[in-house]
């Protein structure tokens, strides 16, 4: 049985990835959770799985947490001390990271000091960190398992596969709800609009970053942490139907794709079980069905999250934080109606044009400009 602990145990990754323990309890066991301020929710969730450890990013939350679960066995912590707690507690074999923004930072990263392998679901570890992340990994001889359903389709791609026999990542995107419009199109519409995603259901964050490319452009600068692959040797496609969901051409010109329904759930077990397969319920692809697969380049000059993220990539040290860190802020403040979609862009585009890069920055200064990020877009509204 392996013992798991999960960051973001309320988010929508984190649901699901208890909905997979819930099928798998013989071979799965939770010893922690981790949430930021769903209360009900976590206990609900403490009540049916039995961890030992959970913990609320809130103390306030947590002490509220701790009087409804008192007739409970569960030691409840908060902020991140909690959080690197429970990364780092010794019955813990894999961390599922789900949780989102910069705090996952810090405790995924005590969870590879620790000698845990890592679910990673988080993507600011890598698109701020890659450069702290992956020499650890490699030296400490952990497994990081993408959680991302594009990732995990590469690294089943390269199963068995020589990584310099790669030439190139094509990663695909389903375009999000504005495929197809014009930049003249795009003023006016409202979070509601760019909530509606045609294939995928996520969390409010990510799927507005799916909307603004931010998203793709976010695992684009993973990859290129994950598989050692320079920018130029990934190309991202526009694929609709959300089929395949990303592919490997080798030098050899044979191209090897993942493909599946628009599920989070299996590339979430395949993580977990790795290097096995489980059976796992719900539907199969029917090509009969769909009979059309289709494909197209992605519209760069009017959704500039993409090549806003080349860029950072580009520009390396600390410039993805800043990247990343504007973007996060003007989601925020779009899906609280202070701005418009395309003042996204304008925002990450200035923060960026204002930052001077810190070549290889520590985890520290990482944080100092995620937070000097935020500081010159509180100034600019």
């Amino acid at each position: 049985m392996k013992k798991i602990g999960i960051l973001g145990s309320t988010g929508s990754i984190g649901t699901q990835t208890l909905d997979i323990v819930r099928h798998n309890r013989d071979d799965l066991h939770v010893v922690a959770l981790a949430a930021g301020s769903n209360i009900g929710l976590l206990e609900e969730q403490i009540r049916e799985f039995h961890p030992l450890y959970a913990a609320m990013w809130n103390e306030e939350a947590a002490r509220e947490l701790r009087v409804k679960v008192a007739d409970i066995p569960v030691k409840i912590l908060s902020g991140i001390e909690g959080l690197i707690e429970i990364s780092t507690l010794p019955d813990i074999e894999m961390l599922v990271t789900a949780i989102v923004g910069m705090i996952g930072l810090r405790p995924t990263i005590a969870a590879i000091k620790a000698g845990k392998d890592i679910a990673l679901a988080n993507k600011e570890t890598l698109v701020t960190a890659g450069h702290i992340i992956m020499p650890l990994v490699k030296k400490l001889g952990i497994n990081l398992l993408p959680v991302d359903s594009e990732h995990s389709a590469i690294f089943q791609s390269l199963v068995a596969e020589s990584p310099d026999t790669i030439s190139k990542i094509l990663l695909t995107a389903s375009g999000g709800p504005f495929r197809g419009k014009i930049t003249a199109e795009l003023p006016g519409k409202t979070k509601n609009d760019a909530l509606r995603h045609p294939n995928w259901a996520m969390g409010q964050k990510i799927t507005i970053d799916s909307a603004t490319l931010v998203n793709k452009g976010l695992e684009v600068i993973e990859a290129h942490w994950l598989f050692d692959i320079p920018a130029e040797q990934i190309k991202v496609i526009i694929h609709p139907q959300s089929i395949i969901h990303s592919m490997v051409e080798f030098v050899d010109r044979g191209i090897i794709a993942q493909l599946g329904i628009p599920d989070m759930k299996l590339p979430i077990q395949y993580a977990l079980f790795y290097p096995e397969r489980k059976p796992l319920k719900g539907e199969s692809v029917d090509f009969t069905a769909i009979q059309t697969l289709t494909f197209e380049n992605p519209d760069t000059e009017t959704f500039k999250g993409l090549p806003l993220a080349y860029k950072a990539l580009a520009d390396g040290g600390s410039m993805p934080t800043v990247y990343n860190a504007a973007n996060e802020k003007a989601v925020s403040l779009f899906l609280q109606d202070k701005i418009g979609f395309l003042d996204i862009y304008e925002i990450i585009e200035g923060a960026m044009n204002q930052h001077k890069i810190i070549p290889s920055p520590n985890v520290e200064e990482i944080l100092t400009v995620e937070l000097e990020t935020y500081r010159y877009i509180n100034a600019i509204q």
